[in-house]
């Protein structure tokens, strides 16, 4: 059984856990997992980048100005991002988007630096990793009007018309941890809905650990629990979850497994 962890996250703190992390998520049947580089702050954009490149085998690395973040971005920070995913290597623009949740950036300017991010991609004929809560109307919008028909939700956590609305609109569907908790029956039927095909899944780590693990530091080992929990819903072997995933991954994010 081969999986892919669409979505997680290590940065400067977690250098000394990331070898051991790649062990147990080897051992765990993961052959990837998609690192996600976020802007921290002016000039500060993690070490996302750093360890995907110690790990090119295993790591393929994105980079992007998340809402929560967006009203501390500077022009020199935008020029930044628009260099750096230009570069080969970074195969997605992302993780952007909305959220109306936590707003710790005004709706507006998560608007907009959303857009210019929505821009970029399509210019780069890159895929765009949206996050998105709370806000799906809006998003959806957003995509609409700039015209992006290649990317993918993370963390999907909506309903099955938000579901339906993202696949009309070209995107991927990745599912967390989520999925595994009680009280996510909406979400447990948009997954239902969705063609498996279209569906991917992911860690967030280190947030949102799935059962039985949940209230634990998350990590990329663990999203096998997720892909039983899809293979559950969806009626199939997790075995079959794993090479569909894992395929819908390599193909949008340009990675051979």
């Amino acid at each position: 059984m081969k999986l892919v962890d669409s979505h997680c996250h290590f940065d400067r703190s977690d250098a000394e856990r990331v070898n051991a992390a790649l062990e147990r998520a080897r051992a765990a049947g993961l052959v990837h997992a998609i690192i996600v580089g976020q802007f921290q702050g002016p000039g500060d954009w993690g070490a996302a980048l750093e360890i995907a490149a110690a790990h090119p085998d295993f790591f393929t690395p994105t980079l992007g100005i998340h809402p929560h973040d967006a009203a501390k971005a500077t022009e020199a920070d935008f020029e930044h991002l628009a260099r750096t995913c230009a570069q080969p290597e970074l195969k997605a623009v992302g993780e952007a988007g909305l959220d109306y949740y936590y707003d710790h950036s005004p709706r507006e300017v998560q608007a907009q630096v959303f857009r210019r991010q929505c821009a970029l991609a399509r210019e780069l004929g890159k895929p765009l990793v949206v996050h998105v809560r709370d806000a799906h109307e809006d998003c959806e919008a957003i995509l609409k009007e700039e015209g992006v028909r290649q990317g993918v939700i993370h963390c999907f956590t909506g309903d099955m018309d938000a579901a339906r609305r993202y696949l009309e609109l070209g995107f991927l569907l990745s599912l967390s941890g989520v999925v595994t908790y009680k009280k996510t029956e909406a979400l447990q039927d948009a997954v239902r809905f969705a063609p498996l095909d279209r569906l991917m899944v992911e860690t967030d780590s280190p947030y949102l650990a799935p059962v039985p693990y949940r209230g634990k530091k998350n990590e990329p080992s663990y999203v096998v629990e997720t892909a039983r929990k899809v293979a559950e819903l969806k009626g199939v072997s997790v075995e079959q979850v794993a090479e569909v995933t894992t395929a819908n991954a390599a193909a949008l994010f340009g990675f051979r497994v």
